[in-house]
């Protein structure tokens, strides 16, 4: 994997003056993941952009070598492989196995965690733990969070997400007519990344786009055509992640 240089503000902590663009009138969800775990803590502000309609996302951590560390947060749906409203098989909605590769494919690729079916997805017999998934914000949040070890001193921190039926000039819905898990993405997700040296840290780091995923999920691959992109590219309007002081 590449190694991003990112230019980042210095912030003590979220209490203190921050860069965020969250607005006055919105407080943002808080919620916490992997609670247990001893490694360094995190804090993961995602500010909701113009074009946020309850996106699906992910967030984990490699090391410098762009390998898979772990999953630090994952919408339940996906970690899970159960839909809320997955089965209407009654006459109404009812949770429901789904399996959805398009959603958040460079996640799941490099988890590298492949099930029966050959998806690289997480399975309601073979799911993430409950310590790393949850439901999906509706607006602005604050992920507070922990690696599950202590001793790693640099690593990437990504963020993957990506928005059911969004549809644009490019991306319409009849570009791909025999992929139907194309169909269930639309606009490919986007993934952000930000690299962490706890050697020389600072408390903000603003994560910056790489690129996009695979539209159909078909693979693990990054792709840069982000011009083909519109309103995907407001889902969030600003990512940090700030290192909460010991």
């Amino acid at each position: 994997m590449r190694k991003y240089q990112v230019i980042i503000p210095l912030v003590i902590t979220v209490l203190a003056c921050t860069t965020s663009r969250i607005p006055p009138d919105e407080t943002p969800e808080q919620f916490a993941s992997n609670p247990a775990g001893k490694g360094p803590e995190l804090e993961i502000e995602m500010v909701r952009g113009e074009g946020h309609n309850h996106p699906l996302m992910a967030i984990w951590v490699e090391d410098e070598r762009g390998e898979f560390v772990q999953t630090l947060y994952v919408a339940e749906s996906i970690g899970k492989g159960v839909f809320q409203h997955g089965d209407a098989s009654r006459g109404f909605w009812m949770p429901g196995e789904i399996r959805r590769p398009a959603a958040l494919p460079y996640w799941s690729h490099h988890r590298g965690i492949r099930a029966q079916d050959g998806l690289y997805l997480p399975t309601p017999t073979d799911p993430v733990p409950d310590a790393y998934t949850g439901p999906t914000p509706g607006k602005s949040f604050i992920l507070h969070t922990r690696l599950d070890e202590p001793g790693m001193k640099k690593f990437t921190v990504l963020f993957e997400v990506n928005q059911t039926w969004d549809w644009n000039e490019y991306w319409t819905n009849n570009k791909y007519p025999d992929d139907e898990e194309y169909k269930t993405s639309c606009q490919p997700a986007l993934v952000y990344a930000a690299v962490i040296d706890l050697d020389a840290p600072k408390a903000e780091y603003e994560m910056e786009v790489i690129g996009r995923s695979h539209h159909a999920g078909a693979n693990g691959e990054l792709f840069n055509d982000l011009q083909t992109l519109t309103t995907a590219l407001h889902i969030a309007e600003q990512i940090v992640v700030r290192i909460v002081p010991q």
